[in-house]
């Protein structure tokens, strides 16, 4: 099945502080090479066939970098004001020009994870509209970043490979069944159900990060698969994950560890 992705890299990352004062979070390096790198060696290994990066803050370093890394560039020029569903939006030229050709689906990513290239492929075997994966395995990744994985957390429910909460406070572990880790999918009748609830929201969606938005699926009883993954990924959003990732890695067994 051929797919496209667009990685979503518009955001300041200003949990990074310094680190990302002038360059974008997604070039940070992590076990010796930045963090898009990884991933568009994870989307090609998937078979992934074109990859569109949405830029923002410092969106002159990525497209410096497009021509040379094999991927496209939109901008969400407004990316100080909006939020990652309005950056999704700003690919829709991309999307529907993929879906108007022989784009099956297309995975849409956050521009601060690195993955195994087997997620990519298992969201996208899953044969749903609308996808997402989920780690099973999150409460030892949550308890290296924070010490109590209870912090930072949200609520995670799935019932018959699909999802029925998410984003909430969880007042317990039991509340909690994986963590979304920022990976979608959309087939081209998905994406038509994000442009269609996009034009709902109205000024509304400036504000919708992406959590937001699939309880607003669930709100509408608009079905959203879920596909389950054993770690192999993680999510780089301060110096301190940087630094405890590379300890984690320099054991050589860390379930994490998204090169393996």
């Amino acid at each position: 099945m051929n797919i496209a992705a667009i990685i979503l890299a518009a955001g300041r990352g200003s949990r990074m502080k310094e680190l990302t004062a002038d360059t974008p979070k997604c070039l940070l390096e992590l076990a010796g090479r930045p963090l898009l790198h990884w991933q568009l060696d994870a989307l090609r290994k998937a078979s992934v066939q074109r990859s569109l990066v949405v830029t923002g803050y410092q969106g002159q370093k990525l497209r410096e970098h497009a021509a040379q890394w094999g991927f496209t560039t939109a901008e969400n020029p407004d990316w100080a004001r909006t939020n990652m569903l309005s950056t999704l939006l700003c690919a829709d030229a991309f999307a529907r020009e993929c879906f108007s050709g022989d784009i099956a689906g297309i995975v849409v990513a956050y521009a601060d994870i690195a993955y195994s290239h087997r997620h990519v492929c298992d969201l996208a075997a899953r044969g749903a509209d609308i996808a997402i994966t989920f780690d099973r395995q999150w409460e030892s990744l949550w308890r290296l970043r924070f010490g109590d994985p209870l912090l930072d957390a949200e609520t995670f429910r799935q019932e018959g490979g699909f999802l029925r909460e998410i984003g909430g406070k969880p007042r317990s572990l039991d509340d909690i069944q994986g963590q979304y880790m920022g990976l979608l999918y959309f087939s081209k009748h998905g994406w038509q159900t994000l442009r269609t609830v996009c034009a709902d929201l109205g000024s509304k969606m400036d504000g919708t990060d992406m959590t937001t938005f699939l309880r607003e699926l669930l709100t509408r009883h608009i079905p959203v698969a879920t596909v389950p993954v054993a770690g192999q990924w993680c999510e780089t959003d301060s110096a301190s994950d940087r630094e405890k990732y590379e300890t984690a890695l320099a054991t050589g067994t860390w379930t994490h560890d998204w090169r393996s």
